[in-house]
């Protein structure tokens, strides 16, 4: 017989079922007020600023704090390629040279592969929500006046007490930077609260790699072990070096028709990026401005011309120069430029840029009158064009100039002078050879017995002159045999006391130049381990 039971034996299954129902109920409450507090109507704290520390290994991404959105930071890599507004509804115009009317046969043939595009990130990228503030602090956790943020191809100024406030493309990468720091990219992420971006000093110390050094496998890995050995941690490359040709194979049209590809060119260039990068190495791209010999001799209507000859005007070195008045030229270096920091450069370096101060000046004609009164605001304003353009896409900017324009009130007679260049630079890279200062510095008529001082006050005095600027001071030093004095062979001690003058001037680094890319190893201090840090 079936027994079924009765009374209070029938009731507590269904209690017991109850409460189980309970518990279930209240575990998925909770959890929606931890994960979705929106969801039932709960006021969460959200104002909390997430806090990001940058760091200036390549490559590294930060663990997300407990309580706080995941966000990449701290690769010092470069803004996407995107057209920049310049103004509310104005997009920036590509600016060309007049075609090359040449007959086709006689137009150069490069073997060009067109550049790889970026990879696309392997995870899903996030979006962000809608404007994005915050404030931008140093290690000491102090305002941080000077940085920037740059955000779909805009270029904006945090404020003096280094807040911010964008409204970035939902898919862009926000960048911040700020000379003598390394770059913080975050990758879209929603944010509920503002952002606390605290930036990390990177002093660069570089040595530089000529256009056909850079090619040689052997004295690439000479310059790139000592990277690997000593306190350098960056490279200055020739992308035109001081003939005109480029280094990798270009995709600027101007360049292109004129035969700027040059006999050097790297095919493999993308790939040895892709090493210096996987070696941490910052890489600036020097270009040789407005002493062109190929631009000069293609489009003659564009050179200094020789009132003699009719013939663009050459140099001592029977090199030609551009006319620096002639913005079609500025454009063209622009154009270069931007290709630069699209393949991957942290930096470029515009060297050459002012009028030229040997060979037979007095036959040099221009578009305009040459004077202190047209030299200086036509390479300021070169240089104010290109800091917009190439500081809106995530690249830093800097200029070399001549040592004794740390010395001189007027514009050297060049079109350089510190005051008007110091606010369009990132880094003013001033060329204090000791052999370079051929009638001394004040207090010192022999600068190669006394280079400590002469690169200490070059510093010092740049230093000062700037100081209305966010720029930063990193001078080239010597590592070459004397030319202008007793000949003495540049060593150990010299270049030691070079450093110690750059570093007690208060330079953001330095930069060692040798024409032959061979370098004194037993000058520079060795590479300290990470783990000792």
């Amino acid at each position: 017989m079936l027994e079924v039971p009765t009374g209070p034996a029938t009731i507590r299954p269904l209690r017991d079922a109850g409460y189980t129902v309970g518990l279930l109920a209240a575990a998925i409450l909770s959890g929606y007020g931890l994960l979705a507090p929106e969801r039932l109507g709960l006021v969460m704290d959200s104002e909390r600023p997430v806090r990001i520390v940058g760091s200036i290994s390549p490559g590294v991404t930060e663990p997300s704090a407990p309580g706080r959105p995941g966000v990449s930071v701290a690769r010092p890599e470069l803004a996407p390629s995107v057209p920049r507004q310049t103004e509310p509804g104005r997009r920036l115009q590509t600016v060309r040279l007049t075609p090359d009317r040449r007959p086709e046969a006689a137009r150069p043939i490069p073997d060009v592969r067109p550049a790889p595009q970026p990879a696309k990130p392997e995870r899903p990228r996030g979006t962000w929500s809608g404007a994005v503030a915050g404030k931008v602090l140093d290690q000491d956790g102090q305002a941080l006046a000077g940085a920037s943020v740059v955000a779909g191809g805009v270029e904006t100024r945090v404020g003096d007490d280094g807040t911010f406030s964008v409204t970035p493309p939902s898919d862009a990468t926000l960048i911040v930077k700020r000379p003598g720091y390394a770059k913080v990219s975050i990758e879209p992420t929603p944010l509920k609260g503002p952002l606390e971006l605290v930036m990390r000093p990177h002093v660069i110390k570089a040595a530089y790699l000529t256009y056909f050094g850079f090619g040689d496998r052997g004295i690439r890995g000479r310059v790139l072990d000592l990277v690997e050995r000593t306190e350098l941690n960056a490279v200055v490359i020739d992308v035109k070096g001081d003939r005109g040709w480029i280094i990798y194979p270009t995709r600027v049209e101007q360049a292109l028709a004129i035969g700027a590809q040059g006999p050097a060119t790297l095919r493999d260039f993308d790939g040895m990026m892709a090493d210096l990068k996987a070696r941490g190495v910052y890489t600036i791209a020097r270009i040789v401005t407005f002493k062109d010999n190929i631009l000069a001799t293609a489009r003659p209507e564009l050179a200094v011309a020789d009132t003699r000859t009719g013939k663009p005007w050459v140099d001592r070195e029977g090199l030609a120069w551009v006319d620096p008045f002639r913005e079609e030229v500025w454009n063209y270096n622009i154009a270069l430029a931007r290709e630069a920091i699209e393949r991957g450069f942290d930096e470029v370096q515009f060297d050459y840029v002012r009028f030229p101060t040997d060979g037979k000046l007095q036959a040099a004609k221009y578009v305009k009158p040459v004077s202190k009164a047209t030299r200086l605001p036509t390479i300021a304003a070169f240089l104010e064009r290109a800091r917009k353009e190439l500081g809106a896409r995530g690249g830093y900017v800097a200029a070399d100039l001549f040592g004794y324009t740390a010395f001189n009130e007027n514009d050297t007679d060049i079109g350089q002078r510190i005051e008007e260049l110091a606010p369009h630079l990132d880094y003013i890279c001033p060329m204090v050879y000791p052999s370079g200062s051929h009638v001394g510095i004040p207090g010192f008529r022999n600068p190669v017995q006394n280079s400590y001082a002469v690169v200490r006050e070059s510093v010092r005095l740049i230093r000062q002159r700037a100081a209305h600027t966010p720029a930063r001071v990193r001078p080239w030093l010597q590592d070459f045999r004397d030319y202008a004095f007793d000949r003495r062979i540049f060593g150990v001690s010299e270049i030691r006391d070079q450093i110690r003058g750059a570093d007690e001037g208060g330079s953001s680094g330095w930069m060692l130049w040798n024409p032959r890319n061979d370098y004194t190893g037993g000058a520079l201090r060795a590479k300290i381990p990470l783990a000792a840090r």
